[in-house]
């Protein structure tokens, strides 16, 4: 289904918010590679600067699946003023994936002459809750997909098979076997079918200590695989979005899932 007019308007809307547009949330662990069981920490937060806290994000949608495809011990959950954190017991041999989301109702609007928006959980609840005067009022499901990865000894792949929910990332090449100057390969799912055409941004990590971001898209083929050459070792974000109007919600217009990944690439 092509998007119409008015929710592709919308969907513009969300994605040039300053708030949205500015600040780019993440996860990110102390450790991606380990070559025994013990517990790592992990960051998130949301941040104009790659890697540095700044706001923090909720823990709640935290999950994570270890090398059993069963769900890992976490400890420690705590949301502070810049940040949250948590801990994770990397317990076993394997390749544990580390998820965070956050589903969202944004509502966009129009109040005096202004355009306004105002998130929540619940559609008719930010529909009461909108000013008196708001005009123009649409609804849109966004959904905020953080991931990332940590290893034990040898990679494994259990954790890595698609739920065939939501947006997705499958990956070809290992995330925790990734390498400068290597060349990665990433599959993108939508509900389990391939994200046709989806872009995807990089960027690496430090961008607080240059003039330029130096982030670079590359966009996916049919069945919806990009391939990525590291120019050089460090931590690297990840972001995909994808949209259309398949909302869960009758009084829905559309959606928008965007997920975004923390990779580490080691020096060969």
């Amino acid at each position: 289904m092509k998007p119409s007019s008015i929710a592709a308007a919308l969907l513009a809307l969300l994605v040039l918010t300053p708030a949205a547009q500015a600040h780019k949330r993440w996860l990110l662990p102390s450790h991606t590679v380990v070559s025994e069981a013990q517990w790592i920490t992990v960051d998130t937060s949301s941040s104009n600067d790659i890697f540095f806290v700044d706001k923090p994000f909720p823990l709640q949608g935290l999950s994570v699946t270890g090398p059993d495809g069963k769900p890992a011990a976490t400890d420690n959950l705590l949301q502070g003023h810049r940040r949250s954190v948590f801990d994770v017991n990397l317990a076993a041999p394997g390749t544990y994936r580390i998820t965070l989301m956050r589903p969202l109702t944004v509502a966009i609007y129009e109040l005096n002459g202004e355009r306004q928006h105002q998130r929540g959980q619940d559609p008719q609840s930010l529909r009461n809750a909108l000013p008196k005067g708001a005009s123009k009022m649409r609804l849109a499901e966004v959904t905020s997909h953080l991931e990332t990865f940590a290893t034990v000894g040898a990679p494994s792949d259990t954790a890595l098979k698609p739920t065939n929910k939501g947006l997705e990332l499958v990956p070809a090449t290992h995330p925790n076997d990734l390498y400068a100057g290597e060349t990665a390969r990433f599959r993108f799912l939508m509900e389990g079918k391939p994200a046709a055409g989806i872009e995807v941004s990089v960027m690496p990590e430090g961008t607080r200590y240059r003039d330029q971001q130096q982030e670079w898209t590359v966009k996916g083929d049919d069945n919806g695989e990009i391939s990525l050459t590291w120019p050089r070792a460090g931590r690297y974000y990840l972001e995909a979005t994808y949209s259309d109007e398949l909302a869960a919600h009758p009084d829905v217009d559309n959606r928008r899932i965007q997920y975004m990944g923390t990779f580490e690439v080691l020096p060969l």
